[in-house]
C-alpha cells in the first residue's frame, strides 16, 4: 500500500488599506561565482545576516473547538443528545486557545510584512517579532489571497529592514540559495541548499501556482519565511513541504517574489486580489492530443461556461489557446495563472488553434469573484469543499446510488467553513437554492447567482437529503 503523502505547512485577521509600496530592489546585474584558490574561504555571512534582519517571527491566536475537528452543530443535533445528553455536548463546546507560529518579510521601512495566509487565516490576534528581539509588535491584516497563499499584514514603527527584492526571472536550477524563518519556533534559523526545480504548478497546494522547489530545509514554522538568494536577495516565501513523517525530507516549495509583488501590491491598493475570469474548462494536451494539433504546448478547452466571456467571444470546445498577447501558454496552469495575473475587464488577445487553423481572439475578461473556475481535475471550491464530476469510479467508491445526479465532495478540508457548517465526504450536491446541480456548470451558475449570499444547499447522504447552510 502507498504512503500517503501530506503536505505540511504552517501560518491571520482585519482589514486596513494603503494606496501603495515601493520595494526595495537589489542590483540586477549580477555574476555568478566560485573560491579561486585555496586562501578563499566561501561564506554568505554578510549577506544572511543582513537578509534576518528582515524576517520575523508571527505568533496567530485563535480559538477553536475543543473536539477540534468535529463540527460544532454536531453537539446540538437530537440524536447526539439523546445518546449522549446536554451536558456531555456543552462540556465539549467550550472553547479552546490555540496559538500557531510561523514567520513574515518586511517588505518597507514603514512596516509592511509577507507572509502565508494560511499563518494568519482566522487568527484573533497577530503578534509580531523581529529576529532575537523580544519587542512584540501588534499586527493588522492589510489582505489575504488564499488562492494563492499569501496575506500581507502591517506593524506600527519607522525604520524597519527592508529586505531587498530580487528577480524570479533570473533564477536557474542550481542557484545555491538560504531558507530564513522560525522552524519550530525555536528562533531566528537559516538552512542552505539549492533551487531543485522551477515552475512547479502541479504540486495541489494552492489554485494558482509557480513554485521554486528546493532542498533546503524548510520545517513546520518557516511557512512565511524568505528564499533569499547568495548575496541575500528575497527571490521567494517559503510555503510548504511534501512529506511522509511530518519532518523534512529536502521537497520545499517557495511562491516565487514575481507572484508575491503582484499580488501584495494589490493587497495593499485594495486589500484584495480580483482576478480576471475567462469561463472554461481546461485540460493539458497529452501525447495523443498532440498528434491532432500543430501546436504540441497550450491549454486545450474542454467545455464553455455559459453566460461567460469566453462563450460571448466565441470559443469552443477542442480549441487550443497557445498564446496570450503573444506569451507562449505552456499548458493547463500556465493559462490559469496568466489570465488570473490580468483585472476583470481587461482587454487580452488569445490565440487558438481550430482544427488546424490559427485565430486571434480580442477579449474582455469578466470578474472570478464568487465564481468556479473547475479543471479536468478536482479543486477546492465553497470553502473547503473539493468536488469532483460523478462517474462510474466514483459512485463505486462512494456507494452512491446510480439514480443519484449531482457533484461529488471528495474531502473537506479540516476546519474550514465547510467542515463547521457539516459537509462531509461522499455527500452529493443536487441543489443550491432553486438551482438544481447536475455538473460543475450548474454550480458555476449557482455560485454567481447566490455570491455572498447564505445559501441553501441540499446534499444527498447515504441516500437521504440533508440542508446545510453556507455564505
Amino acid at each position: 500500500m502507498k504512503s500517503k503523502l501530506f503536505i505540511i505547512s504552517t501560518l491571520i485577521a482585519t482589514n486596513i488599506f494603503a494606496n501603495s509600496i515601493d520595494f526595495n530592489m537589489a542590483q540586477k546585474d549580477t555574476k555568478r561565482v566560485a573560491p579561486s584558490s585555496a586562501t578563499e574561504l566561501l561564506s554568505f555571512n554578510s549577506s544572511v545576516k543582513d537578509a534576518m534582519k528582515s524576517v520575523v517571527n508571527i505568533s496567530a491566536k485563535r480559538h477553536v473547538n475543543a473536539m477540534g475537528n468535529f463540527p460544532l452543530q454536531m453537539f446540538n443535533d437530537p440524536i447526539f443528545k439523546r445518546f449522549f445528553g446536554d451536558q456531555f455536548g456543552n462540556q465539549f463546546q467550550q472553547n479552546r486557545i490555540q496559538r500557531s507560529l510561523g514567520s513574515g518579510v518586511i517588505l518597507s521601512e514603514d512596516g509592511y510584512i509577507v507572509t502565508n495566509n494560511h499563518v494568519i487565516e482566522n487568527a484573533e490576534e497577530i503578534i509580531v517579532t523581529i529576529g532575537d528581539d523580544p519587542t512584540e509588535y501588534t499586527a493588522n491584516v492589510i489582505g489575504k489571497d488564499a488562492d494563492s497563499d499569501i496575506a500581507v499584514i502591517k506593524i506600527e514603527g519607522n525604520n524597519f529592514n527592508a529586505i531587498k527584492v530580487g528577480y524570479s526571472k533570473h533564477l536557474k536550477v542550481g542557484d545555491v540559495i538560504f531558507a530564513l524563518g522560525n522552524p519550530f519556533g525555536i528562533g531566528s534559523t537559516v538552512t542552505q541548499g539549492i533551487i531543485s526545480a522551477l515552475n512547479k504548478n502541479k504540486v495541489g497546494i494552492n489554485r494558482y501556482e509557480n513554485f521554486i522547489q528546493t532542498d533546503a530545509s524548510i520545517n513546520p514554522g518557516n511557512s512565511g519565511g524568505a528564499l533569499i538568494d547568495s548575496r541575500g536577495a528575497l527571490i521567494g516565501i517559503n510555503s510548504a513541504i511534501i512529506t511522509k513523517s511530518g519532518g523534512n525530507n529536502g521537497i520545499g516549495f517557495a511562491i516565487p517574489v514575481a507572484m508575491v509583488k503582484d499580488v501584495v501590491q494589490k493587497l495593499i491598493k485594495d486589500g484584495k486580489v480580483t482576478r480576471g475570469y475567462l469561463g472554461v474548462v481546461i485540460d493539458d494536451l497529452n501525447k495523443k492530443l498532440a498528434r491532432i494539433y500543430n501546436h504540441k504546448k497550450g491549454a486545450l478547452i474542454l467545455d464553455v461556461s455559459p453566460d461567460t466571456p469566453a462563450e460571448k467571444y466565441g470559443l469552443k470546445r477542442g480549441d487550443l489557446i497557445y498564446a496570450i498577447n503573444n506569451k507562449t501558454i505552456k499548458d493547463r496552469a500556465d493559462l490559469q495563472n496568466t489570465i488570473a495575473s490580468f483585472k476583470p475587464n481587461q482587454k487580452i488577445t488569445l490565440k487558438i488553434e481550430r482544427d488546424k487553423k490559427n485565430y486571434s481572439f480580442d477579449i474582455v475578461l469578466g470578474n472570478r469573484d464568487g465564481l468556479i473556475v473547475s479543471t479536468a481535475n478536482n479543486g477546492k471550491f465553497l470553502g473547503g469543499l473539493r468536488l469532483a464530476e460523478l462517474d462510474t469510479n466514483m459512485m463505486a467508491k462512494f456507494r452512491i446510488n446510480r439514480n443519484i445526479k449531482g457533484v461529488l465532495i471528495t474531502e473537506v478540508e479540516p476546519k474550514s467553513r465547510a467542515e463547521k457548517v457539516g459537509f462531509q465526504p461522499g455527500d452529493v450536491i443536487v441543489q443550491i437554492e432553486d438551482m438544481e446541480i447536475e455538473s460543475f456548470v450548474n454550480m458555476q451558475q449557482a455560485i454567481r447567482k447566490y455570491n455572498n449570499q447564505h445559501k441553501r444547499v441540499y446534499v444527498n447522504r447515504y441516500g437521504q437529503t440533508i440542508l446545510l447552510v453556507i455564505k
